[in-house]
């Protein structure tokens, strides 16, 4: 932050974790504009924006699409009471994932002891339902029905294999990333056809074809979610596997 109170559109994707192409869809789509527009169509965020933008993040966090994160927004009369509700959201947030620790940590402590097992108790706080908004919302309502069916139909042995799947190839991608080897190399393309089958096995046997594979490679980029699972593995893995998707989003 300089002397007038902004930040850069470098300096906010990089404080808040995100990207600089993702603070741009916002602006396109009207969720968070520039406070100004510098020489050279550089951008500027004032302190406004960077509540603004909190507000956006945490509600990405907890599964809204852009445009019910919009209609949220719009709601806000000041800033005080956006503040208000953020913080209501934070703390019902850190309550889940205190019953997400106590269910691991009863889980844990009644393997040790070799007793049994209550899915009530293991998957307290574990709730795949709080993205159902933004499903239906992208895909439709018959989209999320299949995939809530599906994901309830598997054992916990195949939920964990399924999640160990997605990590396993999320930190080879960081690993070639790092390695400097080019999206569309021998290498990269292996994984990113694991990746691919990883993604019709979470479509339940439905193969995606150029686009759909090609659009979901932008979403790991555009979306912050994804981004982060993906650039923890080092800065510009995200857009390291969108391309490597669009690379082999053309043999489809």
């Amino acid at each position: 932050m300089n002397r007038t109170g902004e930040w850069s559109i470098q300096q906010l994707a990089r404080i808040t974790g995100t990207t600089s192409r993702t603070l741009r869809h916002y602006d396109s789509v009207g969720l968070l504009t520039p406070s100004r527009i510098g020489a050279g169509g550089y951008r500027h965020y004032d302190q406004a924006a960077l509540v603004r933008l909190q507000r956006i993040l945490l509600l990405r966090e907890l599964g809204l699409g852009l445009t019910a994160i919009a209609e949220v927004l719009a709601g806000d009369a000041d800033t005080e009471s956006a503040l208000a509700a953020h913080l209501e959201l934070l703390e019902q947030e850190r309550e889940r994932l205190h019953r997400r620790i106590a269910s691991v940590r009863t889980t844990l402590d009644k393997t040790r002891r070799g007793e049994s097992l209550m899915a009530e108790e293991m998957f307290d706080g574990f709730d795949h339902a709080r993205y159902e908004e933004e499903v239906v919302e992208r895909w439709g309502r018959d989209a999320y029905d299949r995939g809530d069916r599906w994901w309830r139909g598997l054992s916990a042995a195949d939920k964990e294999g399924f999640q160990q799947r997605a990590l396993d190839i999320a930190a080879d991608f960081g690993r070639a990333h790092a390695a400097g080897l080019a999206p569309d190399a021998p290498e990269v393309r292996e994984i990113t056809r694991r990746h691919y089958e990883w993604v019709v096995a979470g479509w339940q046997g439905r193969r995606p074809g150029a686009d759909a594979f090609a659009g979901l490679g932008e979403m790991y980029v555009s979306d912050p979610r994804f981004a982060q699972n993906y650039d923890r593995h080092g800065e510009g893995t995200a857009e390291f596997v969108r391309d490597a998707m669009l690379a082999i989003a053309m043999d489809l």
